[in-house]
C-alpha cells in the first residue's frame, strides 16, 4: 500500500507543475550483437564465452547469455533486415529515437564493429524519420590501456580524436538529438577520465554538447546533466518504493533547473553470475508490466524534456523492451498506450505485428527475388506508414508460406 501511495502521490505533485516542455522518447540501444548466420560466428554478447545458441535448452529456447530470447531470434546488429524490423517497430511504438551505446572508432575488441554497425543502424534511423545520439563507453580507454593497446600518456589525445569525429560526423546531422541548439551527449560513468581531462576533450570541438552523466557523478564533467539508469548495485533485490526513491531525487533535481534525461525501465535480471563473468548487480522486479508502466509515467510527470529507455535491447542485463518470445509486445504496447491518451498517434497493437511479420518473410524467402521485390515494395509502405496497405500485402504472403 505504501509503494501505491508514494507514486500516486509523486504523480500529481509532479502533474502540478507548469509549463512542462515536450517530451522526447529514446531508447538506449546496444549495437554490439553478432551471430553465426550473419557474421560467422556468434559474438560475445550472446555466448559470453559460456553459453551456445546453436543448442537448445529445456524450455524450448536457445541457450544464450540472458534469461531471454528476442522474438525474432539471437540477431546481429549489422543485419538489414534485423534493423529495417527494429526501426519500424520504434516508429510504431512511437519512440523518437535511440541513444546508441558507443566506444569510439578503434579496432580493439569489439569497438570497431560497433561503430560499423552504428553507421548502418542510423542509415535506417533516418529512412524512418528519427532522431540519435551518443553514449559514450570512456572504460573503452582504461579497456585499452589494460590491453597495452594505448598508452596512458596518450589517453587524452586519444579522447580528442574520437570526440573530433563524433563532432565532425554527427554533431552537425539534423538527425542528431539536440537541446537549446546543442547536441547532447551522454557519458556512461564517467568510469575513466576525471573533470579536467574533460575540460581538455571538448573544449576545442566546432559543436559544444551538453554532457550528461550518472547521478552521482555529474561534479565529474563540468556544466553536465545528469541521466538515470536501472539502480541495482551489490546485488540487492531493488524493492519498488526503493527505484521510486532513486527516480524522486532524481526528477528532483531536474525541477530545481538542473538538466535531467528522466528514465524508464522494465526491469533489470542479469546472467553475469550465471555466465561466470562476475557478480550479479542485482535484481529489479518486472511486477508483471508494472515496472515499466510506473517508471513511463513519472517520466512523463516530471520536468525532464528527454526520456531514455533503458533499454530497447541489453540482453544480458535483462532490460530490454524489444519484443521477446517470454513478453511479446507487452512494452511497446505499453508505449503506444501512453501515446494515444497524449500525444497525436495513429498506430496500433497490430501495426506493431508487421516489421515481425517483414522479417520472418524476408528470411523465409531470402533467396527468392520475385517475393523479396515484393517485401522491398512493403518495407516502403511501412516506412511510410502507409500500413493498411502494407498489412494486406504481408498477410497474402504469409498465406503463401503456409
Amino acid at each position: 500500500m505504501k509503494t501505491i501511495v508514494t507514486f500516486i502521490a509523486f504523480a500529481i505533485l509532479s502533474a502540478n507543475a507548469a509549463d512542462k516542455p515536450a517530451k522526447i522518447v529514446l531508447a538506449h540501444y546496444m549495437p554490439w550483437y553478432a551471430s553465426k548466420p550473419v557474421s560467422g560466428y556468434w559474438g560475445w554478447h550472446w555466448t559470453m564465452n559460456r553459453f551456445n545458441p546453436d543448442k537448445m535448452g529445456t524450455n524450448g529456447r536457445r541457450k544464450l547469455a540472458s534469461h531471454y530470447e528476442p522474438l525474432i531470434g539471437p540477431y546481429d546488429s549489422n543485419d538489414p533486415v534485423v534493423l529495417e524490423c527494429q526501426v519500424l517497430l520504434m516508429k510504431y511504438a512511437g519512440i523518437d529515437g535511440v541513444i546508441i551505446d558507443w566506444y569510439g572508432t578503434e579496432k580493439f575488441r569489439d569497438y570497431a564493429t560497433i561503430h560499423r554497425n552504428s553507421l548502418s543502424l542510423i542509415k535506417y534511423l533516418k529512412q524512418a524519420g528519427l532522431k540519435f545520439a551518443i553514449c559514450y563507453e570512456d572504460q573503452s580507454i582504461k579497456h585499452m590501456i589494460e590491453g597495452e593497446k594505448l598508452k596512458k600518456a596518450e589517453e587524452v589525445t586519444h579522447g580528442k580524436k574520437e570526440f573530433k569525429w563524433i563532432d565532425q560526423n554527427w554533431f552537425n546531422d539534423p538527425a542528431y538529438v539536440k537541446q537549446k541548439g546543442k547536441p547532447i551527449l551522454l557519458i556512461f560513468g564517467p568510469q575513466h577520465f576525471k573533470k579536467s581531462q574533460w575540460d581538455q576533450i571538448t573544449n576545442n570541438l566546432s559543436n559544444q554538447p551538453l554532457l550528461y552523466t550518472l547521478p552521482h557523478l555529474t561534479n565529474q564533467a563540468k556544466g553536465s546533466g545528469a541521466f538515470g539508469w536501472p539502480p541495482v548495485d551489490g546485488g540487492k533485490n531493488v524493492t519498488p518504493i526503493a527505484w521510486q526513491k532513486y527516480l524522486e531525487e532524481l526528477y528532483s533535481r531536474g525541477a530545481k533547473s538542473e538538466s535531467v534525461i528522466a528514465s524508464v525501465f522494465p526491469k533489470f535480471h542479469d546472467i553475469y553470475q550465471q555466465a561466470g563473468v562476475h557478480k550479479s548487480y542485482g535484481y529489479l522486479d518486472d511486477q508483471g508490466g508494472k515496472t515499466f508502466d510506473q517508471t513511463l509515467e513519472l517520466a512523463w510527470q516530471s520536468n525532464s524534456e528527454l526520456i531514455q529507455i533503458a533499454t530497447w535491447n541489453d540482453y544480458g542485463e535483462g532490460t530490454m523492451i524489444e519484443p521477446t518470445k517470454e513478453f511479446a509486445y507487452r512494452y511497446l504496447e505499453s508505449l503506444q498506450r501512453k501515446f494515444a491518451t497524449n500525444r497525436k498517434f495513429a498506430y496500433t497493437p497490430w501495426d506493431l505485428r508487421l516489421p515481425i511479420m517483414l522479417h520472418q518473410l524476408r528470411k523465409h524467402h531470402a533467396n527468392q527475388r520475385e517475393i523479396t521485390a515484393q517485401l522491398n515494395h512493403v518495407s516502403k509502405l511501412l516506412f511510410a506508414s502507409r500500413t493498411a496497405e502494407a498489412k494486406k500485402l504481408l498477410i497474402k504472403l504469409w498465406n503463401q508460406k503456409q
